[in-house]
């Protein structure tokens, strides 16, 4: 059945420095690392043309006229310690962003996805070389992961920082979704990889993205789109921009539904996302920031291994009772709270389980120019997630808003005579909240039952940044910077346990006072050696706090002490270089070799959307990153981006408890959920001339290894490759109303291979001699698998009003 749903006191830090004066602006510059180069337009550099006095209108049909030919954005890079040409110290400030100096970086521009039926992060980050997707708990929830940073989180997205914007869209106790998440809505999408604590705080061991919505001078009109094809998908969106005199402002909205591809997986959610800019005075700018996402969608149940290898779009699962083979079920009481009255087991679709929640999240930013060499920026979030979700035995209700304040200074000026950016910045953020944990019960509709737990939570974090950029050589930039951050974590969690068919309460108080203080330095050169080479190198930290959740969920799922998690902390080295030897081809490889301390890594528990959390005491991740773009003959072009990854335990002894406690030795194992190796190559063509010029189309191939999915390293997850096939056409038009036509189709996963979309890890389990179990048993562990899609078909079209 289709539903229908409807569109639904910081404190000022004080900032000092004694900063001297003479211009320059290394920050500004876009690594060779990009892939390829942003072609977007900042607010204010482009100046529309006065349009010639117009014609006598005729109101016949629109006339076809051919586009200017279609061309890849520039991979050129900028001088290693220079800055563009009149590039501002705003541009500077949003350069920490999007690409910072001597870092590894990669930005996908919109000309990579804008002629594609792009319906989630999934869809377009894969153009990325380090990283890696999973599919969460929706339809555009997906675990987004940086050199395998959160390839082992049960839902949601860790170990990085998400900024729209420059806004962050990442709340203070680290968790991020990517529900709001429209493609459509965005210009580019800058993805920085590595540790970057310094500049990013807490939770950026892996790195961060940037998603950048398209300036409204550069929209300038309205523009319309829909996309539908297979399993009931259904996208209408819609764009408007414009800039006019000093305010320039857009504004994305969309509506998406679909049937899902799994049973019980249909969604419906719609998005808006709003940017707008007003230059007050020559020297100050006042931006605002609106996101807000309404979700409804059913979910289906994880499945085990064998489960996936039966049933893998979970067909036939009305009911426990009656279900067909490879059906996953939970069991839930059927008073409620225990199981006095017995237990039923019931599938996702007779449970009636799903997400049912929204997302808002509100910005505003000052910066203000104190003279052509310092820059003052002030920015200000609220971020409300409020949640109901019954995706298992439990569900978990809660509103959780946070507050987020940044004041920093960016300034250009010489050290010993050399050209050098400096910056330096304080920061806050908190989050408090009550959330619930209620039991599912027999009913339908995800009815709930007594209450199973309750979690009384703040975060808190507070610190300032400094970094310091210095041009040594009119070739070589050195750069340094340090992040020192205090984070306070209180909780208080009461389980509730229910004794006899009356139900006895009784009540266990569990509580949590943990504050920690974490230092992040970094150091980078970045070495132009001529026009065609540059090289990267860099060390840096980065540090992770537990989430409050974590300190107090147990093996077994259940509520209990787990508070003594600790910081996780990675030390990551970083050589790379790029080769740009013309405008037609680009080549960029990364080694890199990071050390873990304490890393968290979660995994799956009996109960359905519980993970566990654990420090492992030492671990290292280490590995290569490719990016390649050639355009080698007139209106092809070939791409490809590819991971490897040889993450291990270094030192990690587990527990297992089965009577006894039996202790095993996992140093030299494989960190489960980790793919090996990945793989995302197109081939295109356009049609740069001619009647069929606008025309074109490329054949895209994926390719995922398969990945162990437990610490013995007994049972893996099959790999695949997928191959998606593309067709477009793009015409600007002559008419009185319509600016341009775009049309696509797409084909994907054309050879329909049955793949694992997403496989949380599993715990292992020993018999009551200490034996571990094998991977035939291990097989039949729940709560792991989603599938990915079949063939689907999809098809669009966007078109430009004047």
């Amino acid at each position: 059945m289709f539903h229908y749903h409807p569109l639904e006191a910081a404190s000022v830090l004080a900032l000092g420095a004694t900063l001297c004066a003479l211009p320059s602006a290394a920050e500004a510059q876009a690594p060779s690392t990009e892939l390829p180069s942003v072609t977007v337009e900042a607010p204010r550099t482009a100046v529309r043309a006065k349009p010639a006095a117009p014609k006598p209108r005729v109101r016949a049909a629109s006339v076809r006229r051919p586009p200017k030919p279609a061309t890849a954005p520039a991979a050129t890079a900028a001088p290693a310690g220079g800055a563009r040409p009149r590039e501002t110290l705003a541009a500077i400030r949003d350069g920490l962003n999007r690409a910072p100096t001597g870092q590894t970086q990669t930005t996908i521009d919109r000309s990579q996805f804008d002629n594609r039926p792009a319906f989630s992060v999934a869809d377009v980050l894969r153009d990325s070389p380090g990283i890696s997707i999973k599919q969460g708990n929706g339809p555009r929830d997906f675990g987004i992961s940086i050199r395998g940073s959160n390839a082992r989180n049960g839902f949601g997205i860790r170990n990085l920082v998400i900024f729209d914007d420059g806004f962050p869209v990442t709340q203070p106790d680290g968790l991020s979704r990517s529900d709001l998440i429209d493609p459509h809505a965005y210009g580019a999408i800058d993805v920085v990889r590595g540790p970057s604590s310094a500049l990013y705080g807490n939770y950026a061991t892996g790195g961060a993205l940037n998603f950048r919505t398209r300036p409204g001078g550069t929209i300038d009109g309205v523009e319309y789109g829909v996309d539908g094809g297979s399993f009931g998908y259904l996208n209408n969106y819609l764009t408007a921009g414009k800039k006019v005199g000093n305010f320039e402002g857009s504004l994305f909205a969309s509506d998406a539904r679909g049937d899902g591809y799994i049973g019980n997986s249909w969604f419906n959610t719609q998005t808006v996302n709003f940017l707008g800019t007003l230059q007050v005075t020559p020297d100050d700018r006042f931006t605002v920031k609106l996101i807000n996402n309404d979700l409804t969608t059913r979910l289906p149940i994880r499945s085990s291994l064998n489960q996936f290898y039966q049933n893998p779009f979970q067909q036939g699962c009305t009911t426990g009772a009656t279900a067909a083979p490879g059906c996953a079920t939970v069991t839930l009481f059927n008073n409620g709270f225990n199981a006095a009255a017995g237990t039923d087991k019931e599938t996702a679709v007779q449970a009636g389980l799903g997400r049912d929640d929204r997302r808002t999240i509100v910005g505003g930013r000052w910066e203000h120019d104190f003279d052509n060499q310092t820059t003052w920026r002030n920015q200000f979030v609220f971020d409300d997630r409020n949640i109901n979700q019954p995706t298992g035995s439990t569900s978990a209700i809660g509103d959780f808003p946070s507050y987020n304040y940044m004041s920093d200074v960016v300034r250009r000026g010489d050290v010993f005579g050399l050209d050098s950016t400096t910056y330096f910045g304080g920061f806050y953020n908190t989050l408090t909240a009550s959330s619930d944990t209620r039991n599912v019960m027999p009913g339908g509709n995800a009815t709930l039952g007594s209450l199973s737990s309750n979690l009384l939570s703040t975060t808190t974090n507070y610190g300032v940044r400094a970094r310091e950029e210095l041009n040594l050589t009119s070739a070589l930039t050195a750069v340094a910077g340090i992040g020192w951050e205090a984070t306070s974590l209180t909780g208080r969690n009461t389980a509730y346990s229910y004794a006899g068919a009356a139900g006895t309460t009784t009540t266990v108080i569990t509580t949590a006072d943990r504050q920690f203080q974490n230092t992040a330095p970094e150091l980078a050169l970045l070495y132009r050696l001529n026009s065609e080479w540059q090289f990267r190198g860099r060390v840096a930290t980065g540090y992770g706090t537990p989430q409050v959740g974590n300190l107090f969920v147990l093996p077994s799922g259940a509520s209990g002490n787990n508070t003594q998690l600790r910081t996780q902390k990675n030390l990551g080295y970083d050589v790379g270089a790029d080769w740009t030897p013309n405008n037609a081809l680009k080549l960029s490889v990364t080694g890199f070799y990071e050390f873990f301390k304490d890393e968290l890594v979660s995994q799956a528990t009996p109960l359905a959307g519980i993970s566990y959390t654990f420090n492992a005491p030492r671990s290292e991740h280490r590995g290569v990153e490719l990016a390649a773009d050639w355009k080698f003959l007139p209106g092809w072009r070939f791409s490809a981006a590819y991971t490897y990854l040889d993450e291990v335990y270094t030192e990690y002894v587990e527990n297992i408890t089965n009577g006894a406690v039996f202790s095993f030795n996992r140093a030299g194992n494989k960190i489960p959920g980790i793919s090996p190796n990945e793989l995302t190559a197109r081939l295109g063509y356009d049609q740069l001339s001619g009647p069929l010029q606008g025309l074109g189309g490329f054949v895209e191939v994926q390719w995922k290894d398969s990945f162990y999915m437990d610490n013995a390293n007994l049972l893996k997850a099959p790999g695949y490759e997928l191959v998606n096939l593309n067709l477009h056409y793009k015409t600007d038009l002559v008419s009185d109303y319509f600016k341009a036509l775009n049309l696509y189709i797409e084909v994907r996963n054309v050879f329909d291979r049955t793949y694992v979309a997403s496989a949380n890890n599993i715990s292992n389990s020993v018999t009551a001699a200490g034996i571990q179990n094998p991977a035939s048993v291990l097989a039949n562990s729940t709560n792991s698998i989603y599938a990915g899609s079949p063939r689907a078909f999809v098809a669009g079209m966007k078109i430009a009003f004047k």
